[in-house]
């Protein structure tokens, strides 16, 4: 518990998968933390009521991430309920699958404005409201470096999110504020149930999940999402202290 113990975090798409692990790890670490959600309302606030007390308080907030405005006012909010804000992860995000011939200007501005300009808004306004020490943790995906079928639009917002991190690292550095970036791979939630069988090439889909999860990595199975918050834990951590603008590959060797 000790390790955050006094952080105030804020974990945006917090309500279920991946984020409500990340949500999980950093109260059982001694951290508050302010669970950003769109959709999943009871969820969101199942989850808080679960880990509120203990010396750490648990909060809800409703935005949208894709709407820089609403970005802002989020983490502005956060900070206000929690008496500042020491920690950002920034999970919210959403997939697209589609052929090139398809795509539309809709498709494009949805996609970059949740999973790229959600992200960089939401740094912007927590940038403004933390201290020396300050830690931001934004989200790629091992889609930014791997050949996916028909994947172009999503793959093309992650690998955008590196970018801003690895940029945005000597701007905040001389702040105290170190940004990172997490690019899992193929994790078991109910996002990778909807989507998984999409990342592999048409000629070997219909394949079960078992052997799915055996041929998307060195491990041969799919990460827990406890294994991706772990990731974020130490990324926001004293002993990642020298650790800026990198991206981590949380990703069991994407093969």
């Amino acid at each position: 518990m000790a390790g955050l113990a006094g952080r105030k975090a804020l974990v945006t798409g917090g309500s279920r998968g991946i984020g409500a692990a990340i949500v999980r790890r950093l109260a059982a670490d001694g951290a508050s933390v302010v669970i950003n959600y769109r959709n999943s309302a009871e969820a969101a606030e199942a989850l808080a009521a679960e880990l509120d007390g203990d010396g750490r308080r648990v909060r809800t907030a409703l935005a949208d991430v894709g709407d820089p405005d609403a970005a802002r006012a989020l983490v502005n909010r956060a900070a206000e309920e929690m008496g500042g804000l020491d920690i950002l992860v920034s999970n919210a995000g959403i997939e697209h699958f589609g052929p090139l011939a398809s795509l539309t200007f809709a498709d494009y501005q949805r996609v970059f404005d949740v999973n790229v300009a959600g992200q960089l808004f939401a740094t912007q306004a927590a940038a403004a409201v933390m201290g020396e020490g300050g830690r931001i943790v934004l989200t790629s995906s091992v889609s930014a470096r791997i050949a996916v079928f028909e994947h172009s639009l999503y793959a093309a917002s992650k690998a955008a999110v590196s970018a801003l991190a690895l940029n945005l690292a000597p701007e905040l550095a001389a702040r105290g504020i170190a940004v990172n970036v997490i690019a899992p791979g193929g994790t078991r939630s109910d996002m990778s149930a909807e989507n998984g069988g999409h990342y592999i090439h048409p000629a070997l889909r219909g394949l079960p999940p078992e052997t799915l999860s055996r041929i998307s990595s060195a491990w041969g199975r799919f990460a827990e999402p406890e294994e991706i918050a772990a990731a974020v834990a130490f990324l926001v951590s004293p002993d990642a202290s020298y650790i800026t603008g990198s991206t981590l590959a949380v990703d069991g060797c994407r093969m």
